[in-house]
């Protein structure tokens, strides 16, 4: 069988701004909730701690039943949709652009094929420099 990437599928940061301002569409970030708030450290040194202003939390383990396997197709759906309204264009990142994927494949196995994956994800965005942060402080 012989795999091919999806044209579109992967995002990069500029799209992941874009995607920030656009109503329709909603950026979900699969790292633990601590992550995303910044008050857990990054395993990565000299990424600033907090996330996306304007994406939204929904950790990859959130989709996974306590053997490790995605959760039924109605669980998944209702765990998406509570996160991103159905219709929503979305994008997935997390630390590193592997459990991005996670929510990417769930999201798909429902039936939503307008998903994209940023795979640099935290690690290029949450470095020093001029993307913003909503951090630990509210900023």
């Amino acid at each position: 069988m012989e795999l091919t990437v999806r044209p579109g599928f992967f995002a990069d940061a500029e799209d992941v701004a874009r995607a920030l301002r656009d109503p329709a569409a909603t950026v979900l970030d699969a790292r633990s909730a601590g992550r995303f708030a910044g008050t857990e450290p990054e395993p990565r040194p000299g990424l600033r701690p907090g996330h996306m202003p304007g994406a939204v939390n929904l950790p990859y383990t959130r989709l996974q039943g306590p053997d490790g396997r995605l959760l039924p197709l109605p669980e998944l759906r209702a765990r998406l949709a509570a996160a991103a309204p159905e219709g929503h264009r979305l994008v997935t990142t997390c630390g590193s652009g592997l459990t991005a994927c996670v929510l990417a494949l769930g999201a798909h196995l429902t039936g939503r094929d307008d998903v994209r994956v940023y795979d640099g994800s935290w690690a290029e965005w949450g470095r020093p420099g001029p993307r913003p942060v909503a951090g630990p402080d509210g900023s």
